[in-house]
């Protein structure tokens, strides 16, 4: 049986992602920063593990109590939405800090029992943000792009050792917890001038064409980890397919 560690949980994509690999019969580490078992099925197969991707013992602490696993799942992040010209640059560095150097570190961190076995995979969560030009998420669409850029390079330098890293690209998803969680770090980030503008972002994401679900992300995330075609992206969700598709025609 196998098992797969996932992070950020607590919610949104994390948490379904959890669920769907459970439901599939696989032995799961769900972690989050405050762990949280009441939202996750009661079951020998269910572990919650505290972690912090930004802080190395955390991350140590994590790996131990969560012994060999055959998948990792990428998942953590957090959002940020506003003006790149009212954006500290304290706040770059922490979004930086979790969706890339997180990202980098929790990698690191377990290619050595992966190298060891030559088997497993590594799944990035990023964003249909990389696939179309997006306004107001300046900072945040280039921490997913670093991840893009990464994913690509390490999975052409691992393949001899016969692990796999894919990219899953889910599309926007307005029952995530993505404003919400970041409400604090956007106080400030739309300032007068660019008023006008951001109203009419907002409007037009108040009447989204196509959205993205959780279970949507969560079926991308398995198909990855199953993946054995090389197919290095999966855009999740059908706004991300569709922007994917018009990615290739141009």
């Amino acid at each position: 049986m196998k098992t797969v560690l996932i992070t950020g949980c607590s919610s949104g994509y994390g948490l379904e992602t959890a669920r769907h690999f459970h439901e599939q019969g696989w032995n799961v580490v769900a972690t989050m920063r405050t762990p949280r078992a009441d939202i996750l099925p009661r079951s020998d197969r269910m572990r919650v593990v505290p972690l912090d991707v930004t802080k190395p013992q955390s991350i140590a602490s994590a790996l131990e109590a969560s012994g060999p696993i055959d998948v990792l799942v990428n998942n953590a992040g957090i959002g940020l939405m506003g003006a790149f010209e009212a954006t500290p640059m304290a706040t770059v560095r922490e979004v930086f800090e979790t969706n890339v150097f997180g990202v980098m570190a929790m990698t690191q961190a377990v290619l050595p029992q992966l190298r060891a076995r030559k088997s497993g995979v590594i799944v990035n969560v990023t964003s249909s943000a990389t696939l179309a030009p997006m306004p107001l998420v300046a900072v945040y669409t280039s921490s997913k792009v670093a991840i893009e850029g990464f994913t690509a390079s390490l999975a052409f330098e691992l393949e001899s050792f016969n692990l796999r890293v894919k990219l899953v690209e889910p599309g926007y998803g307005p029952d995530t917890r993505f404003t919400s969680n970041g409400s604090a770090r956007m106080e400030g980030l739309f300032p007068e001038p660019y008023a006008p503008f951001a109203q009419h972002i907002f409007a037009s994401l108040g009447k989204p064409a196509l959205v993205t679900r959780a279970s949507d992300v969560a079926e991308g995330v398995w198909r990855a980890a199953n993946d054995t075609s090389g197919t290095l992206r999966f855009p999740a969700g059908p706004d991300a397919v569709a922007l994917a598709r018009s990615a290739q025609a141009s």
